[in-house]
């Protein structure tokens, strides 16, 4: 298996020789707008060009519809016979917008022998969590190769301890950058909630992604690091990877 970090949480996956390119945003920098009043988004370049990015991949995974995870650039670019994986009820937006092929996601999916089991996700609490609305992570699974739980915007809460407790994942991805509106609790996994993660899943690598890449988060690739070493979790259990970065297991 072979996951290559793009930039945020964009994620260009390789499992038993089948390419697919999770939450595809490829907005040119500084043409999305601002979440928090300092930037406009995306705040860094893409590592390539956005059809680098998409080039080869037979189905995009698409966890929900915020502009972050799936923009207009990914939709003008993306074939509109493409397979696209979402969560349900996301399914007649993507249609809406062209595409032919889109499979919603209440359980699990066999896609090229790759089981996919969609799992909850909570984007944030009180009112802000309930404005972010529905979110999803998935876990995939296939002979041969490591079960890897993707576990999409969210905090860390009881659904995603129950999720590592029952699946056991050789691998998580985690969304780590803290993003939060002012004043507002985090709406996915800052510094110690990824080390909660880490402490609950003693067994498995962990990939932080989603970090320097939108203006709203507040955890950097350095602090996360910082925060990790002081709890003496491993560099070799916890990977940070570059934009663009190859991680192979």
């Amino acid at each position: 298996m072979q996951i290559q970090l793009i930039r945020s949480a964009t994620l260009r996956v390789t499992v038993n020789g089948r390419l697919f390119i999770i939450d595809p945003f490829l907005a040119a920098k500084g043409t999305v707008r601002s979440f928090a009043g300092i930037a406009p988004n995306p705040i860094v370049e893409l590592p390539c060009s956005p059809q680098e990015a998409i080039a080869g991949v037979e189905m995009a995974l698409i966890s929900h519809l915020h502009v972050d995870h799936f923009d207009d650039t990914a939709v003008a670019l993306l074939p509109k016979d493409l397979p696209i994986l979402c969560q349900p009820g996301d399914e007649e937006k993507i249609a809406e917008r062209g595409f032919t092929a889109v499979t919603p996601i209440t359980h699990s999916h066999i896609w090229q022998g790759i089981t996919f089991t969609r799992t909850p996700g909570q984007h944030g609490t009180g009112e802000v969590g309930q404005r972010m609305g529905q979110v999803s992570g998935f876990v995939w699974q296939a002979a041969g190769e490591p079960t890897v739980y993707w576990a999409g915007d969210t905090i860390w809460y009881e659904a995603v301890a129950k999720i590592i407790r029952r699946v056991q994942p050789d691998v998580i991805i985690t969304h780590s950058s803290g993003a939060k509106f002012g004043d507002s609790d985090p709406i996915v996994m800052d510094a110690a909630q990824t080390i909660a993660v880490c402490q609950a899943a003693p067994q498995a690598t962990i990939i932080a992604v989603h970090l320097e890449s939108l203006d709203h988060g507040t955890v950097s690739r350095a602090s996360l690091r910082a925060a990790t070493d002081s709890h003496r979790i491993p560099t070799s259990r916890l990977l940070i990877p570059l934009d663009g970065e190859i991680v192979n297991l």
